[in-house]
């Protein structure tokens, strides 16, 4: 799940410890262009604070200025929907033919919130499904591929990282990228043989593995929701990853380094029993065109190309990820 609705339900258990009435809306299903997928969240404090966003911000307005009704109402959880008019798309700034609707429950029971939150603590993707008669929460497991939905009679909420990153070096631009990663909605695993790196790892919610690159990626497993990235620098660490990560079916295997040893990283990989079309769907250069210098900004140009990958968007040319010199602007 992303970071920004996970910090929705950190609010919301410390506002119920603190003995605030709170209204936790959750997108349930979208239709058509929409500012934000199902399964989004904020929440409502009963004196106005909001946390969250589940649209471009005049449905927030709606439901802040709308909060004395809705903790007045009977407890059962409430579905809203918004955008069903033009006048109504207009109205609260959703796209030219958006409709969206969400569930306001106003009675959540802080002991359920602590529950979901242990539940998302062990790293598994799971159902939350609300009952919209009584309100009750229950849980169940589900497939990273699965998808919020709601029905006449429940509301099944994904939560739980529904993407993974192998990353293999443990040097800073992996710091900052298992950072980025983990807001992107990634479970993050990082790999690296080398004691000294193990031993320095800091980004927590991660996991380390400390085999060798090949065995860590088989293990790993790369489906098509799955990034493998090479950070190493390291030709013996790097291409053992690499050999093994470019026959999966991982959705975006890349590598660090300049386009001359993207190039020969490439010839390397042909003498170690990975074919022409293999190799070519070797993202190296890795990383967007934005003049990055420094791991944060390596990091970000790394993330950045990998979310366009997961969105199956188009870019135009990429370029070294710390190679600034062909990008400056005079």
């Amino acid at each position: 799940m992303q970071s920004l609705d996970l910090d929705v339900l950190h609010h919301l258990r410390d506002w119920l410890r603190a003995g605030h009435s709170v209204a936790l809306v959750t997108v349930t299903q979208t239709f058509g262009a929409s500012p934000r997928p199902p399964g989004s969240m904020l929440v409502i404090r009963d004196d106005g604070v909001l946390i969250g966003s589940v649209s471009g911000g005049c449905i927030e307005d709606d439901l802040l200025a709308r909060r004395g009704e809705f903790f007045a109402a009977n407890g059962q959880p409430i579905r809203q929907r918004y955008g069903v008019t033009s006048d109504d798309a207009r109205r609260y700034g959703l796209p030219c033919g958006g409709v969206l609707e969400v569930l306001i429950e106003t009675r959540p029971l802080l002991q359920d919130v602590e529950e979901l939150l242990a539940h998302i603590s062990t790293g598994d993707v799971f159902f939350r499904e609300v009952d919209l008669a009584t309100g009750g929460w229950s849980y169940r497991d589900a497939l990273a591929s699965d998808k919020t939905d709601i029905s006449e009679a429940r509301f099944v909420c994904l939560h739980g990282p529904r993407w993974r990153m192998l990353i293999v070096g443990a040097a800073e631009i992996s710091v900052y990228l298992a950072e980025i990663a983990k807001t992107l909605d990634f479970r993050v695993s990082v790999c690296d043989p080398r004691d000294e790196y193990r031993r320095a790892w800091r980004v927590a919610g991660t996991s380390f593995v400390d085999a060798m690159p090949d065995d860590a990626v088989i293990a790993f497993k790369p489906d098509a929701r799955s990034v493998v990235v090479a950070v190493s620098h390291d030709p013996k660490l790097d291409d053992m990853a690499l050999m093994e990560a470019l026959k999966t079916p991982a959705f975006y295997v890349g590598a660090v380094g300049s386009k001359a040893t993207s190039e020969e990283r490439r010839r390397r990989l042909q003498t170690l029993d990975v074919s022409a079309a293999e190799t070519e769907r070797l993202r190296g250069p890795v990383g967007l065109a934005i003049g990055s210098r420094t791991p944060p900004e390596i990091a970000v140009a790394i993330a950045a190309e990998l979310v366009a990958a997961r969105n199956k968007i188009t870019l135009s040319a990429t370029a070294p990820a710390g190679d600034a010199s062909q990008h400056r602007i005079a």
